[in-house]
């Protein structure tokens, strides 16, 4: 499909579109986190080392790398909860294709998952987590790294308040 962007709009198509733009500011938008505005750890997993930016928060955890379409080579998202328990993900909102480890709270990795972007689709963990590292989906078998290898720097991490 192709438009003139030259051509004269239609008067009946003007004031619909002029009702989609007033209803779109006249929304309210949450703030979305950035990589800026997110505090970041350095971690390793069997010699590897990446940086990963900090969501232990319920805000910064419900958010995650949501409305973002890429990331830096080696940078992912831990997410970090108050309480090692049953957890699952999903990639609504998620543009990047993502792998998922997660963590139990001895720094072990109990799973990895891989994540489709834009679906609902529930990815659990097997057992108790009290992490969950998010990468661009392959980072953790292209290193060789799986369930029962340790994530160190783990200790660094702030606890989840909530």
């Amino acid at each position: 499909m192709s438009f003139n962007l030259s051509a004269p709009c239609p008067r009946r198509v003007a004031p619909a579109a002029a009702a989609v733009l007033a209803l779109c500011l006249a929304l309210p938008t949450a703030p979305i986190a950035s990589a800026a505005e997110l505090p970041t750890i350095d971690l390793a997993i069997k010699g590897q080392r990446l940086v990963a930016e900090i969501a232990a928060t319920e805000q910064t955890r419900e958010t995650g790398l949501m409305h973002r379409f890429s990331l830096q080579r080696d940078h992912g998202m831990l997410f970090v909860f108050k309480d090692a328990q049953p957890q699952a993900f999903w990639m609504k909102n998620t543009y990047v294709p993502l792998s998922i480890a997660f963590i139990g709270s001895d720094g072990k990795i109990l799973n990895i998952d891989d994540m489709a972007p834009l679906t609902e689709s529930t990815h659990p963990s097997r057992g108790a987590a009290l992490y969950a590292l998010e990468m661009k989906k392959g980072w953790f078998a292209d290193r060789g790294i799986g369930a029962g290898d340790q994530v160190t720097g783990l200790d660094r991490a702030p606890k989840a308040p909530e």
